[in-house]
């Protein structure tokens, strides 16, 4: 009888189907127990976007006309969405069993967008990399209590696939499928459509000039019917809501690029702590620090002094949140992040590709909360897949990366459930 490995076994593709059926397990046992690791999504499940739903399936005309006020602030596509199977007869349970079926797309797709991004990287790897989605707290309850960020997430991944497509095949083919992905993601969740200046980025420099202009008429006629719903008709959704701690209808909008840079750099921190455990990253991240010190030091002087989040927003990341839970104010938040700019930056320094990223995903948040949930499993795909110079391969030459990933997303996991508890 042949000698197994005990090491290739834990990572051969036999073993990942079986991974894949009891992390599949795990999600409907969730739903049938309601699983709600991010708190606010049942909330806003049973608080706007459920009884929505039933409004469109009932007088669709009337509840697309006074969508703002229900003071739901993501699109009502999705929502319109799920309402025709209430219109055919289904149970609301059955829409969200549907909807969590849907988003397992999200998986597969990064999936394939890892396997175009790492060729020579064998299969069973990518594959555990992509199933760690699973653990994600916000994968898990979006799933189970319907909204609109997943489904846009899932349609922004498979306009990265045909991007990746493009980037390695040069076709004007996947260029369009691009962007029609993107505009799916955009009508469902808008804060992806400022990708389109990224992607397009890339094809003003690649695409002939016949090929540019018509993908160009095609994205701005597509944008119409939005331009027309929100400024024509003034269904702004977009400022629906309140923002907590403060007075008034709207939710308040900000400009406050120190909240947003402090913030979205050190969710950005927590969820590549498992890369940074390794020394080749590590020891490059840490150059970087050593050799510009004064520098980071003073931006984030500079940062603290804008800075104006308040606890009573909510939101703000995990270390924002730890910060104010064990010291009740700013400064572990504000120690943390001087390591988190210090991460922006060494990766801006990398690529100018990394430093537009970066800048799309800190100017996409116009709202004043920032909450943890917009950028999560997100982080995690677009870094394995856009960000550029960082040689990502040594991650799967050493097998500790993927148990050290599992390891922190389980804690992660565990760390929401002692809050919900609280």
């Amino acid at each position: 009888m042949q000698n197994i490995n005990p090491k290739n076994f834990f990572f051969s593709n036999k073993l990942n189907y079986i991974f894949l059926f009891i992390l599949y397990l795990s999600l409907i046992c969730g739903f049938i127990f309601n699983e709600n690791l991010n708190t606010g999504s049942y909330r806003d499940w049973i608080g706007s976007n459920e009884p929505i739903i039933k409004s469109f399936s009932i007088e669709f005309k009337e509840t697309l006309l006074s969508y703002e006020s229900f003071g739901n602030r993501h699109s009502p596509i999705y929502l319109i969405f799920l309402s025709i199977f209430l219109d055919f007869g289904f149970s609301s349970d059955f829409i969200r069993l549907i909807n969590l079926h849907l988003c397992l797309s999200l998986i597969y797709i990064f999936y394939k967008c890892l396997k175009l991004n790492f060729p020579d990287v064998e299969k069973k790897y990518l594959q555990l990399l992509s199933l760690v989605i699973f653990l994600s707290p916000t994968f898990r309850s979006l799933s189970i209590w319907p909204d609109s960020r997943l489904p846009g997430l899932v349609f922004f991944s498979l306009s990265i696939y045909f991007f990746l497509k493009f980037l390695k095949y040069n076709s004007s083919q996947n260029a369009w499928y691009c962007s029609i992905a993107l505009i799916l993601a955009s009508y469902i969740s808008p804060n992806f459509s400022i990708f389109a200046f990224y992607f397009y980025f890339y094809f003003l420099k690649k695409l002939k000039i016949r090929n540019l202009f018509l993908l160009f008429l095609f994205n701005l006629v597509s944008s119409l019917p939005a331009f027309y719903y929100l400024f024509i008709l003034r269904v702004n959704f977009l400022i629906a809501g309140k923002t907590p701690g403060f007075e008034g209808d709207l939710i308040s909008l900000s400009f406050n690029f120190a909240d947003k840079i402090l913030i979205i750099s050190s969710i950005l921190l927590f969820h590549l702590f498992p890369v940074m455990l390794f020394k080749n990253f590590f020891n490059n991240y840490f150059f970087f620090l050593k050799k510009n010190f004064f520098g980071i030091t003073l931006f984030l002087f500079f940062l603290i002094f804008f800075f104006n989040y308040q606890a009573i927003f909510t939101g703000g990341g995990f270390f924002f949140q730890l910060s104010q839970l064990l010291f009740k104010s700013d400064y572990l938040f504000f120690g943390i992040c001087f390591f988190s700019l210090n991460l922006i930056l060494y990766l801006s320094r990398l690529s100018i590709n990394n430093f537009f990223i970066i800048f799309i995903l800190i100017i996409s948040n116009i709202q004043n909360t920032i909450y943890h949930k917009y950028y999560e499993p997100m982080f995690l795909i677009v870094f394995f897949t856009l960000f550029k110079r960082i040689n990502l391969e040594f991650l799967f030459e050493n097998k500790k990366f993927l148990i050290y990933l599992y390891t922190f997303s389980f804690v992660y996991i565990f760390a929401r459930i002692l809050k919900n508890l609280s």
